[in-house]
């Protein structure tokens, strides 16, 4: 199926008319932060109250820590590392060396395992940034969406995720809207007014556009690749896939995370189901990213949730889980 390639009026982001005639609008800009404005009938609708939990207050992080209740949900997570042998867990042009720990200056982030000190780094100074989120409209159970999911790691993308899980009320109409047809992944590149249906189409424009115009090799494999996306998720089958009633934020959520953790992916299937729009900060191994998270909070560990839209800032994936349910499932 050929992609669609083309530039994106203002009106295409304009769902479509409600039952009784009120036309609703949807204007979304991209900046440091995120506001996306609902308009009916020309006045702005109130915003949903969103709040913590009462009392609520974020758990120290632990590190490689597996709270046991989502011991089996980490493991069926985890089979994707096998079945695509690692890809997205590391940003192009990776490379590890180990050093001595008197070699990294203090305040500089390094991966420390069993008393062994590495560093990481990358090629990734060469490449083109886009100057705004990269738009991309899919959800987690979807095999063609994961293989967009791992280029936005290893080349280090940050992008504007909106979550289409089925029977989703918002962004699937939306889809619908802009391209002609509910299919996913599709991508809205706003530094460039490029969007485009079609993993594959979507996958060459990025690594030509941001990356070294090379297609890595696990995701230039035709239909083994497919297959291999989908072995790597059977464990987590449905989950990530379907909607669950939610408050809509009135601003996207941030999240520092890769495509390649069990971790970070636990947490984005629930992100997906609650239609929750959010900002992931790519921080794949020998990703920058990792030492300006370092910097902010004094230490590396995704996933790292932001929530601007409370004033939440925590760690650690089955308590960003509870979280997400409590503040935002209906």
């Amino acid at each position: 199926m050929a992609g669609l390639l083309r530039s994106v009026p203002p009106s295409a982001f304009r769902l479509p008319s409600p039952p009784g005639g009120k036309s609703i609008r949807r204007r979304t800009g991209v900046s440091a932060e995120i506001r996306e404005t609902v308009e009916i009938e020309g006045e702005r609708s109130p915003s949903p109250k969103i709040s913590p939990p009462p009392g609520f207050k974020p758990p120290e992080p632990k590190r490689f820590s597996v709270r046991p209740d989502k011991f089996l949900d980490i493991l069926g997570a985890s089979l994707a590392l096998p079945f695509r042998l690692g890809t997205g867990v590391f940003v192009l042009g990776y490379s590890v060396s180990l050093v001595s720990e008197d070699k990294i200056p203090p305040g500089e982030y390094a991966l420390k395992i069993a008393g062994l000190t590495f560093k990481e780094t990358s090629n990734l100074g060469a490449q083109a940034r886009p100057e705004k989120p990269i738009e991309i409209y899919e959800f987690e159970g979807c095999p063609f969406c994961r293989k967009v999911r791992e280029i936005v790691s290893i080349l280090d993308l940050d992008i504007l995720y909106y979550p289409c899980p089925r029977n989703g009320p918002n962004f699937r109409p939306k889809v619908l809207q802009m391209g002609g047809k509910q299919q996913f992944p599709y991508m809205v590149d706003p530094n460039t007014g490029v969007a485009m249906y079609e993993s594959d189409d979507i996958i060459k424009y990025l690594v030509q556009k941001y990356g070294d115009g090379t297609t890595p090799l696990m995701l230039s494999l035709g239909l083994l690749t497919t297959l291999t996306e989908g072995f790597a998720m059977i464990a987590r089958m449905g989950k990530g896939s379907s909607y669950s009633p939610s408050k809509t934020p009135p601003m996207p959520l941030e999240i520092w995370a890769y495509e390649g953790s069990p971790f970070c992916k636990i947490v984005r299937e629930v992100l997906v189901e609650l239609e929750l729009p959010h900002i992931f900060r790519s921080t794949a191994r020998g990703s920058p990213k990792r030492q300006e998270l370092y910097n902010r909070v004094g230490r590396f560990q995704v996933p790292y949730l932001e929530d601007p839209n409370t004033g939440v800032k925590m760690f650690e994936s089955a308590e960003i889980i509870d979280y997400l349910r409590t503040t935002y499932a209906l």
